[in-house]
């Protein structure tokens, strides 16, 4: 999968971030990159919380 290595530059995720930041960083991600698909416990969370990636 190819990687926006643009989009990657211009959003790095927090140092230590709480598990909010985590979860709008990874929406976002899936919105702008194919790098990788979602998953493990992020994936998890963000479903809990009634989202959904729009890249998944």
């Amino acid at each position: 999968m190819k990687i926006n290595a643009k989009w990657h530059l211009a959003n790095k995720m927090p140092k230590n971030p709480t598990l909010d930041q985590r979860v709008k960083w990874h929406l976002e991600h899936a919105k702008n990159c194919v790098c990788r698909p979602l998953g493990g416990k992020i994936l998890e969370e963000i479903k809990k919380r009634g989202l959904e990636p729009s890249g998944d």
